[in-house]
């Protein structure tokens, strides 16, 4: 089979790599179109990942709107020349719309329940959606729920374990305590009226009294935050994650692969009234409700609050890795359920319909 997979943000792939590894094992010919995000050509390269580049990443409404005609136009000539028998992504509008001009079937996964541009982009073109069982939205009979979260297809034990070596990049010991920072770029189409931290250089000084702190940052920080700034191999950053003491910041992915490998998880980000976004993701009602791994706060100083908390406990690396193993016990390993359905799609599709309507 030739499977065409869209990949838009580095965090596209992650969540593709275990997946396209295991279907290229199977035999089937992979083609990955992308854009030049961030670290998402260097990750490509780092796993050894034929692409075709297709531009610059845009920025603005105005860029994006552009955009759309023009990816959509050169990924149909792309997908026109390989001919593929499935196209696959995270979300894609431009693979959405090349499936119908090529009459092939389109496969999109989902894990952002508030990201209403891109659904009404993508939406009404798309033949499966696939979201977690926690996904608050309904798309009907076109839904496929399955047990995990998008960040399990690269994080979970099957697929990941740790490199202790990113440690030593940096001087660190499996015993020094860290904090790991995050701002975002606000740049995203389903980031518009939203907003984070409003003084990060107040969250880093408090969080320095109780370890060494590192940024990661999509945007150019405050120049007095600039020696924070984390320099290390991309491909090495979710190790990191999981041996720091604790994550804070504004972006959302980042905050669920946190809990996930057991590190206290705090997210900051408010809508345009003020309210924690946090209360419309599934999967992080279900990580802060069902397993405590994780928290959200519209404000960052109740979100500092907490992290003091967090921190002041000496047990809470251990108490967010057992949470982690509950975590895991109920989850399955989805880069590998990915595999299995992309493989045997449509009669996954129909399979997992018909266990629905019997029960």
């Amino acid at each position: 089979m030739k499977i065409l997979i869209d990949i838009d943000h580095p965090a596209h792939v992650h969540f593709f790599k275990g997946t396209i590894r295991h279907l290229s094992d199977a035999g089937h010919e992979i083609m990955v179109v992308t854009r030049n995000k961030e670290m998402t050509l260097d990750l490509l390269e780092e796993y050894g990942f034929h692409y075709i580049n297709i531009g610059d990443h845009k920025t603005g409404m105005a860029g994006k709107a552009f955009a759309l005609l023009q990816f959509d136009y050169r990924i149909f000539r792309i997908a026109r020349k390989f001919r593929p028998d499935l196209l696959v992504a995270l979300g894609s509008p431009y693979l959405a719309h090349v499936s119908k001009l090529i009459r092939k079937p389109y496969i999109s996964f989902w894990d952002t329940e508030d990201a209403n541009l891109i659904i009404k982009l993508t939406s009404p073109f798309t033949d499966t959606i696939c979201t977690p069982s926690c996904f608050l939205r309904d798309f009907g009979e076109r839904q496929v729920r399955f047990e995990g979260y998008k960040e399990l297809a690269y994080l979970h034990p099957e697929e990941f374990s740790p490199d202790a070596s990113v440690l030593d990049e940096l001087n660190l010991t499996v015993d020094d305590r860290f904090i790991i920072v995050r701002f975002i770029s606000w740049a995203a189409s389903h980031d518009v009226g939203l907003k984070g931290m409003k003084n990060p250089v107040e969250v880093v000084k408090t969080l320095e009294q109780y370890g060494q702190v590192f940024i990661s940052s999509e945007r150019p920080p405050e120049p007095v935050l600039e020696k924070y700034l984390l320099h290390i191999s991309p491909e090495k950053f979710h190790s990191l994650l999981a041996y720091a003491s604790l994550y804070i910041g504004e972006g959302g992915t980042i905050t669920t692969e946190a809990a996930v490998v057991g590190t206290p998880a705090i997210h900051i980000e408010a809508n345009a009234n003020g309210e924690a976004t946090g209360t419309t993701s599934g999967n992080f009602l279900e990580l802060r409700d069902k397993y405590g791994l994780m928290y959200f706060y519209p404000d960052q100083d109740a979100a500092l609050e907490k992290a003091v908390q967090i921190l002041e406990n000496p047990h809470s690396k251990r108490e967010w890795q057992q949470k982690k193993e509950r975590l895991l016990a109920d989850k399955i390993n989805v880069s590998a359920w990915m595999t299995d359905f992309i493989t045997n799609y449509p009669e996954s599709c129909h399979n997992y319909q018909n266990e629905r309507d019997s029960q």
